[in-house]
């Protein structure tokens, strides 16, 4: 667990987060959270008596113990919560998915063939990326 709080933030800026995060970050391939992210779930752990939320936040009860929430200006992801739990925030909330690192894969055995990402041979820099294809970087969005 980091002693320093780290502060988060959805797409738009209207929902800001904070709290200490864990070190370590999980990922999901369950249906539930495939279906609700569009791809793997990721999740970094914070202490709900050290997490802070400001901002209009809408949630789904996703099942009879938790909820997940999303921005409801942007639509961005926040965070899944079992009833009275921690928070398990998008690690994408934070800069450098705030320094957690993924060390465990729930629902393995559900992962899609071909997603071993460390076999992945093209790698693109943001540079190059931005160089052939239009960007807006943050802060200068409409």
């Amino acid at each position: 667990m980091s002693e320093a709080v780290q502060h988060g933030r959805c797409l738009c800026g209207a929902v800001t987060v904070s709290g200490r995060l864990g070190q370590d970050m999980s990922a999901c391939f369950c249906t539930m959270c495939t279906r609700w992210s569009g791809t793997v779930q990721m999740g970094i752990d914070a202490p709900a008596d050290t997490v802070v939320v400001n901002g209009p936040v809408k949630t789904y009860r996703s099942s009879p113990f938790s909820e997940r929430a999303w921005c409801d200006t942007c639509g961005s992801a926040l965070w899944l919560r079992d009833d009275g739990g921690d928070y398990e925030f998008v690690p994408g909330l934070f800069e450098n998915a705030g320094g957690g690192r993924l060390t465990r894969i729930v629902y393995a055995d559900r992962k899609p063939g071909g997603w071993d990402f460390a076999d992945v041979p093209v790698r693109i820099t943001a540079a190059e990326y931005e160089k052939k294809h239009p960007f807006i970087p943050e802060g200068e969005m409409p």
